[in-house]
């Protein structure tokens, strides 16, 4: 059985735009993910809200991806799905494009040192909609800059995937940011992510 590790922030964790919980299993990406593949894959749900890529989260280690994933990376995986990167995005960090691409590179090359036959899946995150400014629980994180750099991430991404050698999905190709709060996927949204993701899994 082949394994395949999920890992990001709430939207790979579920978040659900509507009322803030998680999203059940039969309806988050990862969860869709896990019934698309079969008995032949094992999911393993690695998603945690306002982590980020890069950046020392303020609140902790579990919320900042570099610090975080090599406790996941102890285990043996024959996939690694990175999609994060929003949150470094919030104004409290005012990062650069040029250290967005540091921050992404730096993730992808922990995943290849741990295991250097670890099939990497890298997926940019949607664009942050407009929405997210009238937000009454996120305005106070993003701003226009941050929705900004957003249209930029898919090119930052795709550039890292192709000089080291993993696959890319541009999710703001795919899927819209809920109007009700400009980050955060929707019910179809997650479907239709799953089912992307699931046609570059059984590609190769």
């Amino acid at each position: 059985m082949k394994q395949i590790l999920c890992f990001g922030d709430s939207n790979t964790f579920g978040f659900n735009p509507k009322n803030g919980l998680r999203f059940s299993s039969d309806v988050r990406w990862t969860g869709i993910l896990q019934k698309l593949c079969g008995d032949n894959f094992k999911i393993i749900e690695a998603g945690c809200n306002n982590r980020t890529c890069f950046r020392n989260n303020p609140e902790g280690k579990k919320f900042t991806g570099l610090q975080i994933l090599p406790e996941y990376l102890a285990e043996k995986f024959d996939v690694v799905i990175l999609c994060i990167g929003t949150n470094d995005l919030q104004r409290q960090y005012n990062t650069s494009l040029e250290e967005l691409q540091y921050g992404l590179e730096s993730l992808v090359k922990l995943v290849k040192n741990k295991s250097f036959d670890t099939e990497i899946i890298v997926v940019s995150p949607p664009l942050i909609g407009e929405e997210v400014l009238k937000s009454k629980i996120f305005s106070f994180l993003f701003d226009e800059t941050s929705i900004e750099k957003s249209k930029h991430l898919a090119e930052i991404y795709s550039h890292i995937a192709k000089i080291e050698d993993c696959k890319f999905l541009d999710l703001a190709k795919l899927v819209i940011a809920s109007p009700l709060d400009g980050l955060h996927l929707d019910e179809v949204s997650h479907k239709l992510v799953a089912e992307a993701v699931y046609q570059i899994i059984i590609s190769n």
